[in-house]
């Protein structure tokens, strides 16, 4: 396409007018960045909640538990282990990445989102009933540590649980034990597969293509197949290999295992 001088002239003007502006937005940025938070009141609670589900949950879900973005429901976040990282991450996003930089948003309103995100998935410590010496015994006795780990001991087909005191309340951990089934997260899936050879498996599937599934098995076995290689695939997302603990654990064991349990809120 050819474009008259004048047509240009009026281009090239357009562009160097913006660019003071520009430069101004990027000078006017915080540039002394607090290691904590100083905007944390209630009003800045609240619309921090506000600018997070306009501005962040069509990515990271309205509970920020995930989504096309990454779970922000979770005590610790990899990229921002200080409230200072977390400003920068959400201001400036992260190259090579989805993640945007909230170029739209002042300052202040980057800190309130910050302080947002910083509940999500927690919990206050509570006062339960219970003996927590006994429920760490129970915990490996009973075949919780087959399959949930605590910091780097335990199994991998279930869930870590080294933050869970921090991220569930002491009721929704006896209503898991009592009835596992009905707290699955919404992206679990198990599995039942059959191989053309004859093989068959249950797992839980760890990711799926349109041409293959991955899935760890409940001897913490890892598998990858071709669907074509597959004579069965049926998928439940009502199941789990958690079994039921209504009867397996009388009401003084169940105290003390969830004692335990709301003491586990990861390093400190």
């Amino acid at each position: 396409m050819i474009y008259s001088s004048a047509l240009l002239r009026c281009r090239l003007a357009w562009k160097f007018t913006l660019l003071p502006v520009v430069f101004l937005v990027r000078l006017g940025a915080q540039t002394d960045i607090p290691k904590e938070n100083p905007f944390t009141s209630a009003a800045d609670l609240a619309r921090g909640a506000r600018l997070f589900t306009a501005n962040c949950a069509p990515c990271h879900g309205p509970k920020g538990n995930g989504g096309r973005g990454t779970n922000l429901a979770r005590p610790r976040l990899p990229r921002a282990a200080d409230d200072a990282a977390l400003f920068l991450v959400i201001r400036d996003g992260i190259a090579n990445t989805e993640m945007p930089g909230a170029w739209g948003m002042t300052d202040h309103e980057t800190w309130q989102v910050a302080a947002h995100v910083r509940t999500l998935g927690r919990v206050a410590p509570e006062s339960v009933p219970g003996n927590v010496s006994a429920g760490r015994e129970l915990f490996s006795a009973k075949g919780c540590a087959g399959c949930h780990a605590v910091a780097i001991e335990g199994g991998r087909v279930g869930p870590p649980l080294t933050e869970i005191g921090e991220r569930r309340s002491a009721a929704y951990m006896r209503a898991a034990l009592l009835d596992p089934a009905a707290n699955l997260p919404e992206d679990f899936t198990m599995a039942e597969i059959a191989t053309s050879g004859g093989r068959r498996i249950t797992g839980i599937v760890l990711n799926e293509d349109t041409y293959s599934v991955q899935l760890r098995d409940l001897s913490d076995n890892l598998h990858s197949f071709w669907k074509q290689e597959l004579s069965a695939f049926e998928k439940y997302t009502d199941r789990t290999p958690m079994p039921s603990y209504r009867g397996r654990l009388n009401d003084r064991e169940m105290d003390d295992l969830i004692a335990y349990l709301v003491t586990l809120r990861g390093p400190q």
